[in-house]
């Protein structure tokens, strides 16, 4: 992380003085854009594309285990996008050394995001305000993430850790809907709350950071979906690969193929595995046809079928993505959809449901808009009383928290990998 910030710190530099070259800022560009790249393919990707050099070619090449710095993924799309922008002429080069590392290091999103564009913060990093509202309105953003991810995440990840270390041969039907839904409310919750739980840091410093998720779960599309979804990944992919790619300018032959790109550059940042690339591909398979002629036939359709399409495209494409073995994923899917000896339901599946079905309901209404809009307007109707109010229940909320923190050894970070 040092060498990348003053590496790309210099290439700034570089940029902005010989700016009228256009020769040598294009070699200072094309070196960041390797070396950056190089770094993040040889931590991230070393082991996985020499397993399939061995595979492919019948060779027998010793992988060395090497330890993924954390924060990488991030932090080098991070300087990137600041080393494109400046070579772009939207950004001016950071000439405080000092400011660039903070945007670089900044601890709150460092490891889970979101992936902060420069050009977000530039003004910021210089020139920032602080004050008791933004404190205490990222106080509260804090504890709402870290709510999601305690109370929420972790208790329904149990559920699923379950049933995915279940031989698929004993599951029924019914257990691994319930497991496959369970992980579809574990990710979600456990992501968007280390999201809300930096963006609500970052606010307690002055750092306004973009809203990562927007309820996506409520979506009518998969296009709306990915709109709503780690909304700091899919900006970035839009802005520095579809884009220059031609993005949806030279017809519909080129347009697939920049998707194509993307969503198999999507999967393969998810994680170095086939699964993730897989993941990657099937979502951008349903994008295409949506754009071929699903979205027009889903406009004249109740609101319900194209909630209930969206909803099943989701919670079979977290299949490909919780099982790293696809042989494995896809075994599962067929138990799901009943292709197979499997039991409709068993004592088993009956057990899961009933002892996990407040929670289902609680992380059912947690995913629309409902507890959001009804704190609004309690703070609206109570005014004076309302600003009293609130804040105890964001206490109680922070208690209990760290009660459970402090009581349980489950506490997965899922998004290490990246």
């Amino acid at each position: 992380m040092l060498f990348s910030t003053v590496f790309d710190y210099f290439n700034g530099l570089f940029i902005d003085k010989y700016r009228e070259n256009k020769k040598i800022t294009k070699l200072v560009l094309v070196n960041s854009l390797v070396v950056n790249l190089g770094i993040l393919c040889f931590f991230k990707y070393y082991g996985f594309i020499v397993n399939n050099i061995n595979n492919f070619f019948n060779m027998s090449i010793k992988a060395i285990e090497l330890p993924l710095p954390l924060g990488i993924s991030f932090y080098t799309f991070q300087t990137l996008s600041y080393t494109i922008d400046v070579y772009l002429g939207k950004v001016k080069s950071q000439k405080n050394i000092i400011s660039f590392g903070t945007y670089i290091a900044m601890f709150p999103q460092l490891v889970a995001g979101p992936i902060v564009r420069y050009s977000d913060v530039a003004l910021e990093l210089e020139n920032r305000h602080e004050s008791f509202n933004l404190f205490g309105e990222g106080a509260e953003l804090f504890i709402i993430g870290l709510s999601k991810k305690v109370l929420l995440a972790n208790n329904i990840g149990i559920l699923w850790d379950s049933i995915k270390a279940a031989p698929i041969s004993e599951l029924s039907v019914f257990s691994a809907w319930l497991g496959i839904i369970a992980f579809t409310f574990q990710i979600y919750f456990d992501f968007s709350g280390y999201s809300d739980m930096a963006i609500g840091l970052g606010k307690m410093f002055g750092f306004n950071l973009m809203k990562n998720f927007d309820y996506p779960y409520i979506s009518k599309s998969v296009t709306e979906f990915w709109r709503r979804w780690h909304i700091s990944l899919g900006s970035w992919f839009r802005e520095y690969v579809y884009i220059p790619l031609g993005g949806n300018r030279e017809g519909r032959v080129k347009q697939y193929r920049n998707l194509f790109i993307v969503w198999f550059l999507t999967g393969l940042w998810h994680g170095a595995n086939w699964n993730f690339i897989l993941w990657g591909l099937y979502y951008c398979g349903f994008l295409i046809i949506e754009k071929t002629f699903l979205q027009k036939w889903l406009k004249d359709k109740p609101v319900f079928i194209s909630h209930i399409y969206t909803i099943l495209v989701i919670i079979v494409g977290w299949v490909f993505f919780g099982f790293e073995d696809i042989d494995k994923g896809i075994s599962f899917i067929k138990t799901m959809f009943g292709f197979g000896n499997n039991l409709l339901y068993d004592g088993k599946a009956i057990y899961y449901l009933y002892t996990n079905a407040l929670l289902f309901i609680v992380l059912v209404i947690c995913s629309t808009p409902i507890i959001g809009s009804r704190i609004k307007r309690l703070k609206d109707s109570l005014k004076f009383r309302g600003n009293i109010i609130i804040p105890i229940i964001f206490l109680v909320l922070l208690f209990i928290c760290t009660a459970y923190l402090v009581d349980e050894s489950y506490n997965p970070f899922l998004y290490f990998r990246f």
